[in-house]
């Protein structure tokens, strides 16, 4: 027996395949992170693209926000690049703190405590410049506009009439094709309703599925996408960081400028990076999503699923390891069950979308589609209706999988790696 260990969150699980079974393991390439992270930012502050530099967008007197991401997106690791960046604005730029606000981007999500804002910032950060979370149901919020969609773009007061910096990563994104950029506007930083009218795009307008329109890497077509990029546009003063994470979830890169070409830039990267060409699909997958926060629930973790599962035979074995401490993550996720069960999901999703439902519907879809079997913390009672079954320990789980004469592909971290098959 040859002994495998995956990330599972905070800690990792062990467990033992066949010497004779037929494992490849999949990974991101190799990229090597940055040396100097500062050094590395400030280049590309002064070298934007498509945009003047940083110090020349911004002058004195201006009133600046800087918009960040939350601690779902931890993994980022924005806190060793946000105390670079707000010295730059600072001292290259010369905007004083009291000038500068940092919001987080929550966008539906619930911004977190004080505890929390300096787990983000850094305390050297939290201590000398306001942070704020971003509450998509404010009563103070602004509108600025509709899309040629239809979506009424309401945003939080602080990124109207002031010039707003937006720092985020870029990363496959099972519904907007990729990450960061335009999303730290929408959803970021948007009301509810504007989120909801872009988000209900992912379903399909007249079949009950997922929109073929949209998918990882998709952005051509996509409306969720393009969208997203209108309602960016409408935020006239604005100026986007991109981080670029490797296999390891280093930082390897930073892109900074035009709030869409310098992030296309950064997604080309992050395909380069996490693209895996394989010959097959494999019959059975073993995949981690990477330990805590990727694996926090249900909600986060199953964005693995969305990245790898182009690897798997139709019917194949879908084996995940995720903690999943918070649950389904949105206590409106396991919500929809009841639906789910009466058979009126698609009807209430269209009737009421949210982000947190879509993503229940999408996991349904999955288990129909694959045996997904899954190493995790939340309760078999609560997945069984979805089609997916629990168990809390890997061999109790492998002793269910069928892996004589089968083809496996071991993933130690699904949120790193797209597989596809290449002729």
């Amino acid at each position: 027996m040859k002994n495998y260990s995956f990330r599972y969150g905070d800690g990792s699980v062990s467990f033992a395949l066949p010497d004779d079974a037929r494992v490849q393991e999949l990974h991101g390439k190799d990229t090597p992170p940055l040396e100097d992270i500062r050094q590395a930012l400030f280049d590309s502050l002064d070298a934007p693209i498509d945009k003047e530099p940083l110090r020349e967008f911004l002058h004195p007197g201006d009133l600046v926000t800087l918009v960040i991401s939350d601690l779902s997106r931890f993994w980022m690791r924005q806190d060793l690049v946000i105390p670079h960046l707000v010295d730059y604005i600072r001292d290259e730029c010369g905007i004083p703190c009291q000038n500068l606000v940092i919001l987080v981007a929550n966008g539906t999500h619930i911004g977190g405590d004080e505890a929390e804002l300096r787990r983000l910032v850094t305390d050297a950060v939290f201590d000398k410049v306001r942070v704020v979370n971003h509450d998509c149901m404010a009563p103070d919020l602004v509108s600025v506009g509709t899309t040629s969609y239809g979506t009424e773009v309401i945003l939080n007061p602080l990124v109207v009439g002031r010039k707003v910096v937006t720092l985020g990563a870029a990363t496959h994104h099972v519904m907007a094709g990729f990450g960061g950029g335009r999303k730290s506007i929408l959803p970021g930083v948007s009301s509810l309703r504007t989120v909801q009218q872009n988000h209900a795009h992912a379903l399909d307008p007249v079949l009950p599925r997922t929109n073929p329109e949209i998918g990882n890497a998709v952005l051509e077509g996509n409306p969720l996408h393009l969208d997203m990029c209108e309602a960016a546009a409408m935020v006239k003063d604005l100026f986007t960081v991109t981080l670029v994470m490797n296999a390891q979830m280093k930082l390897a890169a930073i892109f900074s400028g035009h709030y869409l070409t310098s992030w296309l830039r950064a997604c080309e990267m992050v395909d380069e990076i996490y693209r895996v060409p394989i010959r097959e699909k494999a019959d059975v997958i073993i995949a981690s999503s990477g330990g805590y926060p990727k694996d926090m629930s249900l909600y986060q973790g199953t964005k693995t699923i969305d990245n790898i599962e182009f690897a798997l035979k139709p019917g194949g074995t879908l084996v995940l390891l995720m903690e999943c401490r918070e649950g389904g993550g949105p206590a409106e996720y396991f919500d929809w069950i009841h639906p789910l069960v009466e058979g009126t999901m698609v009807e209430k999703l269209r009737e009421h979308f949210t982000i947190p439902g879509y993503i229940f519907f999408l996991n349904c879809e999955q288990a129909a589609r694959y045996h997904i079997l899954m190493m995790t913390s939340v309760p078999p009672e609560q997945l069984a209706p979805m089609g997916i079954r629990a168990f809390g320990s890997m061999d109790q789980l492998l002793s269910e999988v069928d892996l004589k004469d089968k083809l496996i592909y071991l993933i130690p971290n699904g949120s790193t790696v797209i597989p596809r098959v290449c002729d």
